[in-house]
């Protein structure tokens, strides 16, 4: 078989909290359709905690600093024309918010050095990139210095936050995927081309995770889980103040916090301030067996999601489509694509964002709902077994690249 290469690009590599893309990768791997390789291009904090991306992590391509300078250097004497109007668009679509604009100058040099590979290939390429932002920048520069063909996924903040350039990356691509419906429909605002903007959920494989109906317990201790990143816009300090405002039902929940990240040290003084040092546990970041085991053990899921000071939201959470293919009942914020996944007294309960009292009693409801919440547990696996899983956004990305890269041209 013929297999067509295809180069996925993320800013850093790996990242705990993204194991939809090492996913996406394996799946896609197994399809035996694909030569694949990732590639980066910052340094990554993260450890790889996940098997899976211990595997990738091992064939990373990442330029240095001196392949970045001999990558500039081959664009200059090979394509300077080309490089000059890089940078002018850089500097145009990047200039009203200078430390963007920085970022954006950082990964040019990056991207030629990316570019200067592909271009000394035999083989065409098409490089998919994860995030509007840096990375579908680098796959646009690789496009323009060395012809290869490009795509790239959108997810939250690559869209919330940041739009530098979003127009002309759009309309050079040969299509864009993005995560959820609600996403979809800002996109278009950015596409005047009318390049195809598909919606390719980031997918789990549900066999791996087993379903097990529950409803809340009627009394003793209510086990309740949260898997995010400790960051404001995961709302992670709402969700601690609903537990302090308290009541019969929400004084019941232990909760266990899986994930890390820099406002660990201001989630903990606030529990120690509000009296919940017995009721809360830190357990930092977990590989996805044991995220998977407290799934399972789990009485009650809940993601306060928010807009951050930054604008900064969630895009469509993978752990929400993980929490209920489980059976977990589950709470969550009336948010960007959440309600896709969370259906308000269908699939679960929503509270508002940013508010505590409203998660209050949203968790106050759920609660009291007793065994009876096992209500909400089929209509949601049966809704990420239909529209979330894994294999179905494997056969939309591989359908795309079938539609829109059958045979890839050969480079410049």
């Amino acid at each position: 078989m013929n297999r067509r290469h295809v180069t996925y690009l993320v800013s850093r590599f790996p990242v705990t909290s993204e194991t939809f893309i090492v996913r996406e990768l394996e799946a896609l791997d197994r399809s035996g359709e694909f030569e694949l390789e990732i590639r980066s291009l910052f340094p990554s904090p993260d450890r790889a905690v996940h098997e899976i991306a211990r595997r990738w992590n091992e064939h990373l391509v990442r330029p240095s600093a001196f392949d970045a300078a001999a990558g500039v250097t081959w664009a200059l004497l090979t394509r300077p024309i080309a490089l000059m109007t890089i940078l002018a668009n850089v500097v145009a679509g990047y200039r009203r918010r200078l430390p963007l604009l920085v970022r954006a100058l950082m990964t040019v040099p990056l991207a030629c050095a990316h570019a200067r590979d592909l271009a000394r290939r035999a083989q065409p390429c098409h490089v998919h990139a994860h995030y509007a932002t840096y990375p579908a920048l680098a796959a646009w520069v690789c496009h323009r210095l060395a012809g290869t063909s490009y795509s790239f996924t959108v997810h939250a903040h690559d869209l919330y936050v940041d739009t530098s350039m979003l127009d002309r990356k759009i309309a050079e691509a040969r299509y864009v995927v993005t995560i959820s419906h609600y996403n979809r429909a800002l996109l278009e605002r950015h596409n005047p081309a009318g390049i195809p903007v598909r919606v390719v959920h980031a997918g789990i494989d549900t066999g791996r995770y087993h379903f097990r109906p529950r409803g809340i317990p009627t009394e003793g201790p209510v086990r309740a889980l949260t898997v995010a990143s400790l960051q404001q816009y995961k709302g992670h300090a709402v969700l601690l103040e609903a537990l302090a405002i308290g009541g019969p039902a929400v004084e019941r929940i232990t909760l266990d916090l899986i994930g890390d990240g820099v406002l660990r040290p201001h989630l903990e003084a606030l529990v120690e301030r509000w009296g919940l040092r017995e009721r809360v546990r830190f357990r930092g970041s977990c590989s996805e067996d044991v995220v998977r085991a407290a799934l399972d053990a789990a009485d009650l899921f809940v993601l306060p999601s928010l807009v951050a000071d930054d604008g900064q939201m969630e895009g469509l959470p993978v752990v929400l489509m993980e929490a209920l293919a489980c059976g977990v009942p589950t709470v969550a914020t009336d948010l960007s694509g959440i309600p896709e996944i969370v259906v308000d007294g269908v699939t679960g309960l929503l509270a508002q964002p940013g508010d505590a009292a409203s998660l209050n009693r949203a968790l106050t409801a759920m609660i009291e709902r007793g065994g009876d919440a096992e209500v909400f547990t089929g209509p949601g696996r049966e809704l990420v077994t239909r529209e979330f899983d894994l294999r179905e956004s494997i056969d939309a990305l591989t359908g795309l690249l079938d539609e829109y890269v059958p045979a890839l041209p050969a480079q410049r």
